[in-house]
């Protein structure tokens, strides 16, 4: 669609005013009619997945990974556990620099 030429400079302030807010809203509808297509869109193909836009843009969908189980126990604080997997904490460290075996530390 073409738009329509226009000699601005042959309108007065009050209707050059009036004209740039009437763009300015016809800008704000746009964009807001093109979002809720997007909206719309995005919803089906998540829809479509079993998932909700909500699942895929927090990242907490169906595919998501159990926690790894505890396998190590501090025997200082039993609140205190460690898969065994990633970095060690710094009580597993600590006892077995103090002579424990990890052995000794399982749940």
């Amino acid at each position: 669609m073409a738009a329509r030429k226009m000699d601005l400079d042959k309108l007065s302030l009050d209707d050059l005013k009036s004209l740039r807010k009437d763009v300015d809203k016809a800008i704000t509808n746009f964009q807001k009619r093109k979002r809720d297509e997007a909206m719309k869109e995005i919803q089906a193909v998540a829809k479509k997945h079993g998932l909700s836009v909500e699942d895929i843009v927090s990242g907490k969908g169906k595919a998501r990974k159990s926690k790894s189980p505890a396998k190590y126990r501090n025997p200082e604080d039993s609140s205190q556990v460690w898969s065994g997997r990633g970095r060690q904490p710094a009580w597993f460290k600590a006892a077995i620099s103090s002579g424990k075996k990890a052995e000794a530390l399982e749940i």
